[in-house]
């Protein structure tokens, strides 16, 4: 079985203060950062023990991730098993970056965003040539709000050509055809975003192939399907329950305007568009640098160094 997993654990602690965000400055209490972290090392674990499977992962915390070296270790860690694809993370960049020196980079991957108000041009567009120069797959982008299209300008002229730069339709914002122009001249797939997808009744790899789990390892198609509501329960994680529920479902709410919830609408074809990068948001054919590989003694978790990770 191939499955990708959108996983949300307790996190929701952030160190930025976007204003349409409400995890901006927020401050998890040390029970709730413990017990993340011990809710993402049982997730570790349960990947680890998959090896008849292919799994997917991306990381999609409420808050900042990457701040926590707990998600630093898990993402080299699962980078390094053969039956793990992709592994990824949406991430502020904020954190520094030496930690992917451990990673296999034919499997990380970076989703990067990009938020003007909250951090220096330099030193964003910094970060993102430490990734580039040490050979880390990534995707970048930005919200469409009016007041970020001269940064956007800026970031899509100083970063190479083969460093994709995504942006996301302002929630609530409706473009003008006069509007989405200057965007779409930055990124070639904002049609995709500009619009709502029509979704209720349409086909949906969610729930069949792609499922969202909880820290607690509860299991639901995606993050966007009320989960208020009993049959929406796909099962549990770490119990099996959740084989048996899955299945080809169509989607029953009215419309999808996340890229985490339509790219996998079969009928937008964006698995073709996004081939080997569909998690993290990188288009097929992109092409990255790789630096002579520089064995590094990494620390990981405790079940580090367990039959089937890659060597360096």
């Amino acid at each position: 079985m191939e499955l990708s997993i959108l996983y949300r654990g307790p996190l929701a602690s952030c160190d930025y203060d976007c204003g349409y965000c409400p995890f901006a400055k927020r401050r998890d209490s040390p029970e709730t950062l413990r017990a993340d972290r011990a809710a993402l090392e049982r997730f570790v674990a349960w990947v680890i023990a998959q090896s008849e499977d292919q799994i997917n992962v991306l990381f999609t915390p409420w808050g900042e991730g990457l701040t926590r070296s707990w998600y630093q270790r898990a993402l080299v860690e699962l980078s390094r098993l053969d039956h793990v694809g992709e592994v990824a993370i949406q991430t502020n960049l904020s954190s520094r970056t030496a930690w992917t020196a451990g990673a296999d980079l034919d499997s990380l991957a970076l989703w990067c965003t990009y938020h003007p108000d909250q951090v220096s041009y330099e030193r964003f567009l910094g970060r993102c040539h430490e990734l580039r120069d040490s050979g880390v797959r990534f995707s970048t982008g930005i919200v469409g709000l009016p007041e970020h299209l001269d940064a956007a300008r800026r970031l899509r002229a100083d970063l190479p050509d083969d460093v994709y730069l995504w942006v996301n339709a302002a929630e609530g914002h409706t473009y003008t055809d006069e509007e989405a122009e200057p965007w779409a001249e930055i990124d070639p797939l904002f049609p995709v975003s500009r619009f709502p997808h029509a979704s209720q009744g349409h086909a949906c790899r969610a729930g069949e192939s792609v499922i969202s789990v909880d820290g607690d390892g509860e299991v639901y198609r995606c993050h966007f399907v009320s989960r208020t509501e009993p049959t929406e329960r796909l099962g549990n994680l770490y119990d099996g329950s959740y084989r048996q529920a899955l299945r080809a479902r169509l989607c029953p709410l009215t419309q999808c305007d996340c890229h985490i919830g339509y790219v996998h609408m079969p009928e937008l074809g964006l698995y073709d568009t996004f081939a080997g990068g569909v998690l993290a948001r990188i288009p097929a054919g992109a092409t990255v640098l790789r630096p002579e590989p520089v064995l590094k003694p990494v620390p990981l978790l405790k079940s580090a160094g367990a039959a089937g990770t890659r060597p360096r």
